[in-house]
């Protein structure tokens, strides 16, 4: 089973590559945005790999870093998703911005892939939401160095204030949705602003701080 190939890039296609080790190709199929980052024929790559072997062929599929491919494998988990729509989705949402359009539940993202139309779209944020869900924030620290195990036990575990700092996150996207703001960019930004604040802060001050992220810069 082959998981990495370094070698030097011979060709590359729409939505393949070909990868020259030792004087052998392999032929992987790849996202666009691992194609985005391949260098020009001739130099060296590499690429995490997912094997796909069938009784007539043997596929291989190429990604720029692990991440890219834990979410491939995660993608073909859901029914419907098979390789080809997997990457297609992920050359339009690359790990970052796919977590965040699954935990805010925002299919007109992912329907944005060629081959995913609204009753695939949901069923992909609908599936992976509790696999996602919980890392859309990333590592936010919500425990201040005077709290915490200095308070003798009174203060909320860090499981609690995580959970605080979803809900504080996800009732800040809300509003800033109302406002006209897309989910997927309100939830970023919340959750950002909950990053350098942390889960205390109050609802309005988080807001504030969302907003001033979605604000256009310049001008």
């Amino acid at each position: 089973m082959i998981s990495k190939l370094s070698g030097l890039v011979d060709s590359t296609g729409d939505d393949w590559a070909v990868i020259d080790v030792n004087g052998v190709g392999y032929l992987v199929f790849c996202s666009r945005r691992t194609l985005s980052v391949l260098p020009p024929p001739g130099e060296a790559a590499r690429l995490f790999i997912e094997t796909h072997v069938r009784e007539d062929h043997i596929h291989l599929y190429g990604f720029a870093d692990s991440a890219e491919r834990d979410w491939y494998r995660l993608l073909s988990t859901v029914q419907g998703v098979g390789s080809r729509v997997a990457l297609a989705i992920l050359s339009v949402l690359p790990p970052s911005q796919l977590l965040q359009a699954i935990a805010a539940q925002d299919k007109a993202a992912v329907s944005r892939a060629s081959g995913v139309g609204p009753k695939l779209a949901a069923r992909v944020v609908s599936e992976l939401k509790d696999k996602a869900g919980a890392l859309a924030l990333g590592p936010v620290a919500v425990v201040s160095p005077e709290k915490g195990k200095a308070s003798g036990g009174g203060g909320k575990s860090a499981e609690d204030d995580a959970d605080d700092a979803a809900r504080k996150a996800g009732e800040a996207a809300s509003a800033l949705v109302n406002l006209g703001y897309g989910r997927t960019d309100a939830l970023g930004a919340a959750a950002q602003a909950i990053r350098e604040l942390g889960s205390e802060a109050r609802l309005e001050a988080v807001i504030r701080l969302a907003l001033s992220e979605l604000a256009p810069k310049g001008g």
